[in-house]
């Protein structure tokens, strides 16, 4: 599920201030990069049932490179999927509501912040 409406899909960001922002709401960045793209990760478990999700924000480079603090970072749509294990994580599924809510509720944290 893509959350099209979050208003981030654009943003350029310094990637020290982004990396800062990520980390406060622990949003990680963790291994999922390169010198042009990273994918921030914040998991989370529904405790009802024990299923594992991630919210994702794709981004790219568009100056420098990643890990220089002054390099410019343009930022995605974000999405969510469920985790199965061992297969990975599916994205194109019904969410229960209680997940799209946390999800979005995170995104306009960090939106704001952005903005």
């Amino acid at each position: 599920m893509v959350f099209e409406e979050s208003g981030l899909k654009g943003q350029v960001v310094q990637f020290s201030i982004l990396e800062h922002i990520m980390n406060n709401h622990g949003i990680v960045r963790a291994g999922q990069w390169d010198y042009e793209r990273i994918t921030y990760d914040y998991k989370f478990e529904d405790m009802t049932n024990g299923d594992v999700y991630y919210l994702r924000f794709p981004c790219l480079v568009t100056e420098g490179e990643i890990e220089r603090p002054y390099a410019k970072v343009e930022l995605g749509d974000p999405y969510v999927g469920k985790h199965y294990y061992p297969h990975g994580v599916e994205y194109d599924e019904e969410f229960p509501k209680n997940i799209v809510d946390h999800c979005k509720k995170t995104i306009n944290l960090v939106a704001e912040e952005i903005k």
